[in-house]
């Protein structure tokens, strides 16, 4: 069986994404969850994946003398890169309106970084995939911030949602990366532990 490596192990996916929880429910690994709050802040001169292998880390980095022999810690973090600047989650309806409407018509990257952390090792990883939208609407994007309410979505929509379905014409790479998680490099990475 594929999975009998992890038949004595632990893993622990310290998200409070519920994407990130269907999609590794969906891979078919028992897991638990586990979350701590903390400042997700970062040195402004990072760019791009090293924003999201940043906090990727530091996420790990929280349970640092918490994790026993037998556990995989797994976090993660996803940022919409366009114009040479991050757009993280919108606080309010005004910033992601301002959001749609900079993605609107034109092409971003979604850059997910995961981290694995064992007593032994620590491993980083990301994924990149180039999502195109079409020209949306403000009818269409206030439509959809008011009945989806996409405040803890990086760059103001989750692909899976109606915005997705009406906007998004063409999709480079992983569509689980928009989610929020590369499962296939997860995968990968979780067998080579």
């Amino acid at each position: 069986m594929i999975f009998d490596k992890f038949k004595d192990k632990h893993i622990i996916l310290a998200s409070a994404s519920p994407r990130r929880q269907e999609l590794f429910k969906k891979l078919g690994i028992n897991f638990t969850i586990k979350t701590k709050e903390i400042e997700e802040n970062y040195p402004s001169n990072l760019k791009e994946e090293e924003i999201t292998n940043y906090l990727a880390i530091l996420k790990a980095n929280a349970f640092e003398g918490e994790i026993s022999e037998n556990e995989f810690i797994v976090t993660s973090d996803t940022i919409v890169w366009y114009k040479n600047s991050a757009l993280e989650k919108p606080k309010n309806e005004k910033q992601a309106i301002e959001m749609l409407q900079k993605l609107s018509g034109t092409h971003h990257k979604v850059i997910t970084s995961v981290c694995i952390k064992t007593t032994e090792v620590q491993k980083v990883f990301f994924d990149t995939t180039i999502v195109h939208f079409k020209h949306l609407s403000k009818d269409e994007i206030s439509f959809y911030i008011k009945n989806y309410k996409p405040f803890d979505k990086a760059g103001a929509y989750g692909i899976q949602e109606w915005i997705g379905f009406i906007g998004v014409t063409k999709i480079e790479g992983s569509y689980f990366n928009v989610m929020g998680l590369p499962v296939h490099k997860l995968y990968e990475e979780l067998l080579k532990i």
